[in-house]
């Protein structure tokens, strides 16, 4: 996909998602509108604060680069609107349009984490249904358009990111520290009490094998 938006133009672009499936009687947004949108503090990550220049720059960019939106006025209202024209270049399924949305306002998440955020914008039934979903948009036409993140240290899900600003940056895991042996490990006390330790360990297995040989006489 040939596309890489900035982070507030990412930003911008969730908003106009979010809304129109949240607050469709409040859709399409005005500028001030989308401006609190983008600093909301809730269901975003990061958290940002972008005045009005910001935004509109944004929405230039999103309207004349990428054409991703439009600004729309109604009849008899001399205030400008803007909404989000996605489906316009790519034909997403409402979950496939849920899912990039909290994708775009959280970043980079655990299909477990997107099957319970993305469920505010549309049903989902488990995360496996999100697996899958996330499975096929990349190999969509005209994509992929997410990706999957190596697994981080401790965690038993591996988190997905959109492509939409181009490849993600993937930081290496960290290299577990080696621990370096404490001075006078190998002392003739020690080895002794290793030595030690090792024939109880000996001596208890020699005696549960012994019973396990008896149960069978």
């Amino acid at each position: 996909m040939e596309l890489e938006l900035t982070p507030i133009e990412v930003r911008v672009l969730g908003c106009l998602i979010e809304k129109e499936i949240a607050t469709p009687d409040h859709y399409p947004l005005t500028l001030n509108a989308l401006v609190n949108a983008c600093n909301q503090k809730s269901n975003r990550e990061p958290l940002m604060m972008r005045d009005e220049s910001t935004v509109i720059g944004a929405l230039d960019e999103l309207r004349m680069a990428h054409q991703l939106a439009i600004e729309f006025t109604s009849t008899g209202s001399r205030v400008a609107k803007y909404k989000h024209c996605l489906s316009n270049r790519w034909n997403f399924s409402p979950a496939e349009t849920a899912i990039l949305c909290e994708l775009f306002l959280r970043g980079a998440q655990t299909p477990g984490d997107l099957r319970a955020h993305a469920s505010r914008l549309h049903a989902l039934t488990d995360r496996n249904e999100v697996e899958g979903i996330l499975h096929g948009m990349e190999v969509l036409e005209d994509g992929p358009f997410v990706v999957q993140l190596p697994r981080e240290p401790g965690k038993r899900e591996q988190r997905w990111a959109h492509l939409f600003s181009g490849e993600p940056d993937i930081a290496p895991e960290p290299e577990s520290p080696k621990e370096a042996a404490p001075a006078g490990t190998n002392t003739p006390q020690t080895l002794e009490s290793e030595v030690v330790a090792l024939r109880q360990e000996l001596d208890e297995l020699k005696a549960d094998f012994s019973e396990f040989k008896t149960a069978f006489e």
